[in-house]
């Protein structure tokens, strides 16, 4: 169950990141309204993704998401822009990411 909640919070991640900078691109760097579109597109499924968590709430899901958001931003910039992030920047995802597991996967009754 856990394995499937990180799988969709990937997912989530990549169709919204994705998604926006795909809009970033057809604006900012004038590539064009397919950019644009295909960011519309991808910013759309992101709304889905997160209907598939296995936890009715959609404020966990959506605050724990935030800190999914911040850490896979990181790593987008890293991969893609060949952003650095200083270790301010590692420390505060790594922080989120601890906010994510007790959000989604503390122990409940």
């Amino acid at each position: 169950m856990i394995a499937r909640s990180l799988l969709l919070f990937a997912l989530a991640a990549l169709a919204e990141i994705g998604g926006a900078w795909l809009v970033w691109q057809g604006l900012r760097e004038q590539r064009g309204v397919l950019w644009i579109a295909g960011g519309v597109v991808a910013l759309g499924a992101y709304g889905f993704v997160a209907t598939f968590q296995p936890d009715p709430n959609f404020g966990r899901i959506l605050a724990a998401y935030g800190g999914v958001f911040v850490a896979g931003s990181l790593a987008w910039g890293i991969v893609v822009d060949k952003f650095r992030p200083d270790r301010w920047d590692y420390l505060g995802a790594s922080i989120c990411l601890v906010g994510v597991a007790i959000i989604m996967y503390a122990p409940r009754r």
